[in-house]
């Protein structure tokens, strides 16, 4: 009893301790690249988007008040109060399978993970509330899948699980491998509840709720599954042992060193057949993580993959490694409350948490004259960006350079959604991203609410030194003239991080009609394989293009495909 209260002690420091250090770091840097494309879909709601279902969207026009408190904090709101009950959820799945020593491993663990307590934790993304629904499906399944009695209660667990998958389900479409982990473990576990109606019942209970979902996709030619195919679809190619190396190497990272090397040494243990765990719950807990982690690693092998992706595959993990931990760690009466493995796993991702901020906002090393490749610098200086641009149009309106309102253009979903959320919304103004659907994803349906561009409208174009594409190629032909542009430096106390340079674009010479555009406007793989032939064939275009991959850090097919696909795609707006 007295251990339960000392753990349970322990376990409300984490929790605020964890929930002040979250809410800091959310309210004290900017958004990045994805989670401000993920603040269009809550200012433009729909069943579903081009890139994720909608779960996203809602959780942040829950927090935000539909976008009434649109500050980043708010912002990440949810990801905060998720990130903190998903700390709590998973120590109570750890004293469900074991006891409170294992729950409390569990949520050390959990807190230590880069990719639990910052991507999902911090930073509003799909796996926010991913993550939170994942972890409730597992709760109720340890529960109700081992039981071949198929008691009352336990069938409504299952129901209940039915709707917890498919709230999943709304949140990221590879919480599919949910479904797929009861179905293989009915197979092989329990063909008893096959049997049961409310087997069936939870499943329609899932895909009902997935329905808006499917319905977006008919509605739009299945565009958003199509893209996720185009993602992880066998290519044909040879094996990418580079590939699978990133991917190891991330899941590696995004675990946490210590925790992957923990989980490893659980899972030798389960091999080595060592009874640390009551044999139903490891078994629910391995085939709903192991077949996530596996598939996505076998993609690897033939395409670039996101570390992040197979994240959810390590809660479950998580738990079994809890479970060995607390097995080793009982000596005596009382086990070590904190055993040194966890201290250096929690005492890295502090280092790391403060570090980051620390070299986002300040930069802190000079990671460039160490010859390091410094991509924090990428986090910061849009909110400069917007008071400075917010200077040159109130010039330009005072001067009648430009109209007051007049729209920001850009080519691609990023830097779109960081114009539109840093530079265009302080200042009432619309973004139009103009492209292929490849490269502008929700832009194309944003376009259509925001309306027409008219004839004789003039705009601006905002390009990125780090992402510079020359407006002329773009807009040459579409507008009458385009003005030399304006240099803005964003600093970072006195260095330099990056420009921005602001054209103008005078008189568009034909209305560009969003509502009247019903086909996906993007280049074929025979355009692209053209151009890529083209670009082979061309010492000087390749040697280009190598240079490209080279300061990417990326593989040259990889480069040479973009290149071509955006040279393809320049073609189809000439």
């Amino acid at each position: 009893m007295n251990e339960d209260k000392r753990i349970n002690r322990a376990m409300m420091i984490l929790l605020l301790g964890s929930f002040l250090l979250r809410a800091f770091v959310a309210g004290f840097i900017e958004l990045g690249n994805d989670e401000v494309y993920y603040w269009t879909y809550a200012k433009f709601p729909d069943w579903s988007h081009f890139d994720h279902p909608p779960m996203v969207g809602l959780v942040i026009q829950l927090f935000t008040l539909n976008l009434r408190f649109d500050h980043e904090f708010f912002l990440r709101l949810g990801a905060v109060v998720f990130g903190t009950l998903n700390t709590g959820l998973i120590f109570l799945i750890g004293r469900k399978i074991k006891n409170s020593l294992t729950g409390f491993y569990a949520a050390l663990l959990f807190t230590a993970s880069i990719y639990c307590f910052i991507i999902a934790g911090i930073f509003i993304m799909p796996d926010t509330p991913q993550v939170l629904f994942w972890l409730l499906s597992l709760w109720l399944l340890i529960d109700c899948l081992p039981d071949k009695e198929l008691t009352k209660a336990n069938r409504l667990k299952l129901l209940l699980a039915g709707i917890t998958i498919g709230l999943a389900l709304l949140s990221k479409y590879h919480s599919a491998f949910l479904i797929l982990g009861v179905f293989l473990y009915m197979l092989f576990y329990n063909r008893m509840w096959f049997k049961a109606k409310e087997t069936y019942l939870a499943f329609l209970i899932a895909i009902a709720l997935f329905s808006p979902v499917i319905i977006w996709n008919y509605q739009n030619s299945f565009v958003s599954f199509a893209f996720h195919e185009n993602r992880v679809g066998y290519s044909g190619s040879r094996i990418r042992w580079d590939y699978f190396g990133t991917e190891i190497a991330g899941q590696f990272f995004y675990s946490n060193p210590i925790n992957f090397i923990i989980v490893l040494l659980s899972l030798f243990a389960v091999i080595g057949r060592k009874q640390f765990l009551e044999r139903q719950s490891l078994r629910i807990l391995l085939i709903m993580s192991l077949p996530l982690a596996l598939v996505f690693m076998g993609f690897s092998l033939y395409r670039s993959t996101l570390p992040h992706w197979t994240g959810p595959a390590y809660l479950g993990l998580i738990l079994v490694a809890a479970a060995w931990l607390s097995e080793k760690n009982w000596k005596g009466h009382l086990p070590k409350l904190v055993p040194w493995p966890l201290r250096i796993a929690v005492g890295f991702q502090l280092v790391l948490i403060i570090a980051g901020v620390l070299q986002i906002n300040y930069g802190l090393v000079p990671l460039r004259k160490l010859g390091v490749d410094d991509v924090t610098t990428q986090l910061q200086g849009w909110k400069q960006l917007g008071d400075k641009f917010k200077a040159i149009s109130q010039r330009d309106a005072n001067e009648n350079k430009m109209p007051e309102n007049t729209s920001i253009l850009t080519f691609r979903w990023f830097p779109a959604a960081n114009l539109d959320y840093y530079v265009a919304r302080p200042l009432n103004k619309k973004v139009y991203s103009l492209g292929a659907l490849s490269l502008i994803h929700k832009y194309y349906w944003i376009d259509k609410a925001r309306g027409d561009l008219q004839k004789g409208a003039d705009a601006y174009y905002i390009a990125i030194s780090y992402e510079y594409r020359d407006p002329h190629q773009r807009y040459g032909l579409m507008f009458d003239s385009i003005g030399p542009p304006d240099t803005l430096k964003i600093l970072r106390g006195k260095e330099l991080t990056w420009q921005a340079y602001v054209y103008r674009l005078y008189g568009l010479k034909k209305k560009i009609s969003f509502r009247k555009f019903t086909d996906f406007l993007d280049p074929t793989n025979e355009q692209i394989d053209y151009w890529v032939y083209q670009i082979k064939t061309h010492p000087a275009w390749l040697n280009i293009v190598e240079e490209k991959a080279k300061e990417k850090g990326a593989s040259l097919d990889d480069v040479l495909w973009d290149e071509a696909s955006w040279t393809a795609e320049q073609q189809m707006h000439k």
